[in-house]
């Protein structure tokens, strides 16, 4: 039987001024670490919902402050240094990688993506501004993580187009819109401070 993926929820500790900064002009500093606070806790609760396997790929404070946030009972992995990619690289197949931005995800996206896995090397979760809110994948894939422009309206196409180049299949999940900026939270008036 194969193994279930494991969800690798990447996570910066909600510190003012380090967490959700595009948040800052309007929240404030305070304000845009708690939107992040709430978030990642929100997706936590969505993972441990899943019955999948979890872990939490933490950075921005030591790992015993993670525990007292998020529980001593969760899985915490260190990120690591390097740019996003060099962190991705890092996560093990098969694997889910998340952002906890996405205010919409539920139990279903996560189940979803597990089954295209026993169907398809890599499943994407599309997020609405051009990135991806998920990643899955079932082998280690080098070629998704180098020389990306992270954070730009372009990472999904180019992660699709690296794809079709090396002849991967996957599947694609339905696009979720993520919480970045002001303009976001008016679909989410219950994430404000």
């Amino acid at each position: 039987m194969v193994s279930p993926p494991t969800i690798a929820l990447f996570a910066k500790y909600p510190r003012a001024g380090e967490a959700k900064t595009r948040l800052a002009p309007l929240l404030g500093d305070q304000g845009a670490a708690e939107v992040h606070r709430k978030l990642v806790e929100k997706t936590l609760a969505t993972m441990r919902a899943s019955g999948l396997p979890f872990a939490v790929r933490f950075a921005g404070a030591p790992r015993e402050d993670f525990a007292a946030w998020l529980g001593e009972d969760v899985p915490l992995v260190e990120q690591g240094e390097g740019d996003l990619g060099a962190r991705l690289a890092r996560v093990v197949a098969p694997a889910i990688l998340l952002g906890a931005d996405i205010p919409g995800l539920r139990v279903e996206h996560l189940t979803a993506a597990a089954a295209a896995l026993a169907q398809a090397p890599v499943v994407i979760g599309p997020a609405s501004d051009g990135g991806y809110y998920l990643l899955g994948f079932t082998a280690k894939m080098p070629f998704l993580w180098q020389d990306m422009p992270w954070g730009t309206e372009t990472v999904r196409a180019r992660t699709e187009a690296r794809l079709v180049e090396q002849n991967v299949p996957y599947r694609l999940l339905g696009e979720l819109d993520d919480c970045d900026r002001p303009e976001d939270l008016a679909a989410w008036p219950e994430l404000l401070p």
